[in-house]
């Protein structure tokens, strides 16, 4: 979150008052990405306080929207030092600019760009035109697959605690922790957690542009439905209890629906109402799931030591 540039006015190169202003959120890596595709270009850069976040993510949340527009236009005198009133923002942007409300505020046009930094080149070069090609936003199976290890290791980090503290409770004993009945218990619960990470977060994204359903929760719950079946078939949980089939049944497809839920974050597919509405639906029903899986676990335990 501290990965972000000062709000305010740039200069690349050396900008005279005629010089294209462009506008871009304060997070660095959106900055850096907009004066590379700069290069060779003297131009003025227009950074909007998004509080660190991306255009496309800010325009969504509204901090890269008219208001900030307006209010960093103002503050940066913007009018003193151009001598025209047009202003390029990213084409990702749009969803938070009233452009006809800039327009109205401040004297100054806006002017959508490409999607793409690596467009502005020939953007420019092409008398501010933009082609089909620059308006289109494709999500290529590279661009799907490069976010993996991203999604893999956020949700291994939240897994580890509770994972400890399961393996703690399933080792624990009267004489003490039994480490090797710990392994003996916790290995199905380890390998469970490998099969809801690998639908959600790998075959979910690999999949994704052939999935039956729009619902990005109920595409990765598809998808954990069908790796525990294969799990099943497979005969490695065919010799554990009823109570840890079901636990593990349960916590594959949820947790592969939610990895699948939280990558609407990052495609360029799902809208900000959509992703409200399955909020409202499926945080209860994790919650739910989520108790009803420790639950089953918890009788696992009680069947292990003949008390059940």
């Amino acid at each position: 979150m501290r990965y972000r540039v000062s709000p305010g006015l740039y200069s690349l190169g050396s900008p005279t008052p005629e010089a294209q202003v462009f506008v871009t959120a304060n997070y660095k890596l959106s900055f850096d990405h907009l004066r590379k595709g700069l290069n060779g270009l003297d131009a003025w850069i227009l950074v909007l306080d998004t509080k660190g976040i991306n255009v496309w993510c800010a325009a969504g949340k509204g901090t890269f929207g008219k208001d900030e527009l307006v209010r960093r236009i103002g503050s940066e005198k913007l009018a003193e030092k151009v001598n025209h009133k047009n202003l390029i923002v990213p084409q990702l942007g749009a969803p938070g600019i009233a452009a006809h409300e800039v327009k109205k505020k401040t004297g100054f046009s806006v002017i959508y760009g490409p999607v793409r930094s690596n467009d502005i080149q020939a953007y420019v070069a092409n008398g501010n035109h933009v082609t089909a090609a620059m308006r289109t936003v494709k999500f290529t199976l590279w661009e799907r697959m490069v976010l993996v290890p991203i999604e893999v290791l956020a949700i291994a980090k939240k897994s580890i605690i509770p994972l400890i503290a399961m393996a703690f409770i399933m080792g624990l004993q009267k004489q003490g922790i039994m480490f090797h009945q710990m392994w003996m218990l916790t290995a199905p619960i380890i390998i469970a957690l490998c099969a809801a990470i690998g639908s959600g977060c790998v075959l979910h994204p690999l999949f994704l542009p052939i999935m039956p359903v729009r619902s990005f929760a109920l595409q990765g719950l598809i998808l954990g439905l069908i790796s525990g079946g294969l799990l099943q078939l497979s005969g490695i949980f065919a010799k554990d209890s009823l109570w840890l089939q079901a636990a593990l049944y349960l916590l594959i497809a949820s947790l592969s629906s939610y990895c699948a839920f939280n990558f609407t974050g990052s495609t360029p597919i799902a809208n900000k109402s959509g992703v409200k509405k399955e909020l409202k639906i499926a945080v209860p029903l994790y919650i739910a799931v989520a108790a009803v899986t420790v639950v089953f676990l918890a009788l696992y335990k009680i069947s292990q030591e003949r008390l059940l």
